[in-house]
């Protein structure tokens, strides 16, 4: 098992054909509205994922990175 901790954000538009990697990174805190801030998945997302198809992962995937998006708005350069 790897160590790798990097982050793998999906960019919409992308044409990948590989099973998406699990967004996680351990950070499993749930908000009020069932949000992981970690991943930014819901939690029916969160027990989707294992039965997900690599097309519905990667609607998850991009659902998850319009929330980080509009959870962090300021941009680093």
């Amino acid at each position: 098992m790897s160590n790798d901790k990097t982050v793998h954000h999906y960019e919409p538009g992308s044409t990948q054909s590989a099973e998406p990697e699990s967004p996680c990174v351990s950070v499993c805190a749930l908000n009020e509205e069932d949000l992981c801030m970690g991943c930014y998945r819901t939690a029916d997302e969160i027990t989707d994922w294992f039965m997900a198809n690599a097309a519905q992962k990667r609607e998850i995937l991009a659902r998850a990175a319009q929330r980080r998006e509009e959870d962090n708005p300021i941009k680093l350069l």
